[in-house]
């Protein structure tokens, strides 16, 4: 419940929101506009959430969001980790503690994922759960929005314990050597339980794709440990045909956050095709 010093909840989430210019989340700004900071549906887009919502914070009527939602509105309205922190505590939520994986995504890496355009583009945690990703790389990929936050892991994608379609590509992917890929996602895995060896998020995982995937307990049982980096693959889209990307892994200092960038030779037809996907988009992109 929001208090009278305007500490509470809902206070703090209206500060913090009010201070937002759009220019810096990525929005457009139309001429005219008076709200200087975030309006209350662009900050429910942004963190998934319904407008009614964010009144309800705001206005105390709910004060117990959940974990996922409270991490989707920490980085919506680009806060540090302390500010972040004390939303959780606001929250009535224990903050990720030191050696937790991490969903935050700081201000400095939104700012710069925000002046990439429509260059295709996710954010995945060092378990390769999906944290973010744009308007480009929805409309090249197709809109991984639609599944349960659980299965919005492309590592739960790549080694399926059910017979359930893919949850992260909507259209076929091939690779140029998927077997490589497939040890480059496992060894990356093992890279992390080091990093983060009392992650009981990163230990659930591991645990389940090692008893419901065949292929993967065969990969595991190497032992091997490396960082996935690049790869190249090629995306069947059905409004422009075949596009062949060069996928690259860029990782974020402590927190391992993985950014992942999908790009097309220079003049080349690909690079036209790729321009075309954030043109046409995908028809059930929603706004990340």
């Amino acid at each position: 419940m929001s208090t009278a010093s305007g500490t509470g909840l809902g206070s703090m989430i209206r500060t913090w929101r009010e201070r937002l210019p759009p220019s810096a989340a990525g929005l457009p700004v139309a001429r005219g506009r008076r709200a200087a900071g975030l309006r209350r549906e662009e900050l429910a887009d942004l963190a998934g959430v319904s407008v009614d919502y964010v009144v309800r914070l705001e206005q105390g009527r709910a004060t117990t969001p959940s974990v996922s939602v409270a991490a989707s509105l920490a980085r919506a309205l680009q806060l540090s980790t302390a500010e972040r922190d004390h939303l959780y505590r606001l929250a009535r939520l224990a903050p990720p503690v030191s050696g937790t994986i991490s969903d935050h995504l700081p201000p400095g890496v939104q700012r710069v994922l925000a002046r990439l355009g429509d260059v295709a583009v996710a954010v995945f945690a060092t378990d390769w759960q999906l944290v973010w990703c744009n308007r480009g790389w929805a409309a090249l990929l197709g809109d991984p929005w639609a599944a349960p936050p659980r299965l919005r892991n492309f590592a739960r994608d790549r080694f399926p314990v059910d017979a359930g379609p893919a949850r992260l590509g909507r259209w076929p992917v091939a690779e140029a050597d998927r077997d490589a890929t497939d040890a480059a996602v496992v060894s990356d895995l093992r890279r992390a339980t080091g990093r983060f060896p009392h992650d009981s998020r990163l230990a659930a995982l591991i645990h389940e794709l090692n008893a419901g995937n065949t292929r993967f307990a065969e990969l595991w049982a190497t032992g091997e440990v490396a960082a996935h980096r690049e790869d190249h693959k090629t995306i069947d889209h059905p409004s422009v045909g075949p596009v062949t990307v060069d996928c690259d892994v860029l990782t974020d200092g402590d927190s391992e956050l993985k950014i992942v960038i999908m790009t097309a030779a220079p003049g080349s037809e690909d690079e036209t095709k790729l321009r075309l996907t954030a043109i046409t988009g995908s028809p059930t992109t929603t706004p990340s």
